[in-house]
C-alpha cells in the first residue's frame, strides 16, 4: 500500500470509529469532552507496541500519559518533569508508574559501544545505570538475560528519580499521594510484571540528601 494511502486510511477508520460508538457507546463523546480526574500517571517508553489504555485496561481519562525512549526520568528534561508537576500539583494523581518493558531498543543501544549521535546524551542517562549496576550486570552471560535485567534495573532507578522530585515528596508528606511504582511489560505474553518498588522504603533512604518538600525563602 503506497504512503498517502496508508495516511488517508487513518482517517476513514476514524469515521467508521466513531460512527460504531455513537451506536455501541453513545456516552464515549461525553466522558472524552468531560475534565479529565485520572488516578495514575504512567511513565513508559515510546516503543509502538506498547499501548498504556490498553495494557492497563483503562478507559479514556483514567490514565494521563508521558512517553520517551526507554522510559526515563531525567532531572534535565522540562518534558517530563512538567507532566509530573501536572499530574501531581492539578490532577491530583494517586499514583505515578514507571512502566518500562522487555525487548527495549532503548536499553538495547545504551547496551552497546556505538555512536548514536544526537541520541548519546540519553542513551548515556541509561548507560550510567549500566554503570551503577556493572558488576551484577557483566555476571549474566547471556545477552538477552542481561539486557532484561537492565529492563528493570533502569525501571527502578526511574522510579527513585520519581522520588526525588520536590512536588512528590510534598504531596505525599501532605496527603499520602501519589505514591511510585515500577512496572515491566513482557511485549511476547502482554503481561505486566510488577517490581515491588520500595515506595516508602526507598522514599526514608534518599530523605538526608533529597528532601526538599520546603521551598526555598
Amino acid at each position: 500500500m503506497p504512503d498517502q494511502d496508508k495516511y488517508d486510511k487513518i482517517f476513514e477508520a476514524n469515521r467508521k470509529w466513531i460512527e460504531k460508538n455513537k451506536e455501541d457507546n453513545p456516552q464515549l463523546f461525553k466522558l472524552l469532552a468531560a475534565d479529565q480526574h485520572p488516578d495514575f500517571l504512567y511513565i513508559g517508553c515510546s516503543d509502538s507496541r506498547v499501548h498504556p489504555n490498553q495494557v492497563m485496561g483503562l478507559k479514556p481519562g483514567e490514565v494521563f500519559i508521558h512517553r520517551n525512549i526507554a522510559n526515563m526520568v531525567i532531572a534535565t528534561d522540562l518534558n517530563a518533569l512538567s507532566v509530573i508537576n501536572y499530574g501531581v500539583e492539578y490532577l491530583k494523581v494517586k499514583y505515578i508508574i514507571v512502566c518500562g518493558h522487555y525487548g527495549c531498543g532503548g536499553i538495547k543501544a545504551a547496551m552497546k559501544n556505538l555512536d548514536y549521535g544526537i541520541l548519546n546524551p540519553w542513551l548515556r542517562s541509561i548507560r550510567d545505570v549500566y554503570q551503577l549496576h556493572k558488576k551484577e550486570l557483566d555476571s549474566i552471560e547471556d545477552v538477552e538475560a542481561r539486557h532484561r535485567r537492565l529492563v528493570e534495573l533502569n525501571t527502578y532507578e526511574q522510579c527513585l528519580n520519581v522520588i526525588k522530585i520536590a512536588e512528590v515528596q510534598r504531596s505525599y508528606y501532605k496527603n499520602g499521594y501519589p505514591k511510585v511504582a515500577g512496572w515491566v511489560f513482557d511485549i511476547k505474553d502482554a503481561g505486566l510484571h510488577d517490581l515491588n518498588f520500595d515506595f516508602e522504603g526507598e522514599l526514608e533512604a534518599i530523605k538526608e540528601i533529597y528532601n526538599i518538600t520546603e521551598k526555598a525563602k
